[in-house]
């Protein structure tokens, strides 16, 4: 069945915070993470509505095995080559764990650092027992923030691990007045990762701003993935949530092994793929003495 094209309908330029939130009941929102220009240049080029630069790039990109391992210099260096990029997208800043958690005095100027080094539109904090705390005093400084709740791998040593969250009542309720929290400070938006699908429709229909599922179902205002997760190109566990939508691994590893087969047997380069010099300039090359 045709489906038609959702590309340069309804939002030309630069998408803004005030584009994101009046997205709320119109449309779904996309987003993807982005973490280096090659990428982020597709994404963008795609219209995907926010690009985060998650601090999953420890994992996907470092190699690390906890997101609490990226610091600021890390994030601040891949945002800064995804910014280069980012035509038409919201460019939103992952806070690493030692930006706002370990001393949340520093908060203010790691966000501020996002936007003034990196050239973010907006900073994401992900939900710890001062996140409130954090998030007022980032938003009244004029710096936009996506909040952040359910699962949160910054702090997954504190609600039991990397699984799914809310799913009893008490916990449920706990989520939902989050959700409300942040709405009230000023988050212009909230994602909602690993959490059962009704109970993200129900934070959804109770608050005014968008919800961003990662993990979350359906119901959400929108939908979010690591972008090395949907490409095939991080293979060390894959979550139940993500749909590959291409596996990249097995096609990249076929053209290294034909270009070393290649090398090896002297296959490449050809002359297709080589510069020439003309015969009469070689040969005075030749004749010199020092040859």
């Amino acid at each position: 069945m045709f489906k038609p094209s959702l590309r340069h309908t309804d939002m030309e330029g630069k998408i803004t915070v005030k584009d994101i939130l009046g997205l709320k009941n119109k449309r779904k929102i996309t987003m993807l993470t982005a973490y280096d220009y090659p990428l982020a240049r597709l994404v963008d080029n795609a219209e995907i509505d926010i690009i985060l630069v998650g601090d999953s790039l420890a994992n996907v990109v470092l190699g690390l095995d906890s997101t609490k391992k990226v610091g600021m210099p890390e994030m601040l260096h891949h945002t800064k080559a995804v910014q280069r990029a980012v035509k038409h997208a919201l460019l939103v800043g992952d806070m690493p764990y030692d930006a706002y958690q370990l001393n949340p005095e520093d908060a203010l100027n790691n966000a501020k650092r996002f936007m003034e080094e990196a050239g973010c539109d907006a900073v994401k904090v992900e939900w710890f027992e001062q996140c409130l705390e954090v998030s007022r005093k980032v938003i009244k400084s004029g710096i936009p923030v996506m909040g952040h709740i359910g699962l949160t791998p910054q702090t997954a040593e504190k609600i039991g691990g990397f699984k799914v969250q809310g799913k009893d009542a008490e916990a449920a309720l706990r989520l939902i007045e989050q959700a409300q929290a942040l709405e009230k400070i000023g988050c212009f938006s909230i994602v909602l990762e690993c959490v059962p699908d009704k109970l993200a429709e129900l934070i959804t229909k109770k608050i005014t701003i968008p919800t961003l599922g990662i993990g979350a179902g359906k119901y959400c205002d929108g939908q979010a993935l690591v972008i090395h997760d949907m490409l095939g190109l991080f293979d060390r566990y894959t979550p139940k949530f993500v749909k590959k939508y291409v596996d990249l691994s097995p096609l990249i590893s076929k053209a290294i092994e034909e270009y070393k087969e290649e090398v090896v047997g002297g296959e490449f380069p050809d002359v297709k793929h080589s510069f020439g010099i003309k015969e009469e300039e070689l040969k005075k090359i030749l004749n010199e003495k020092t040859v």
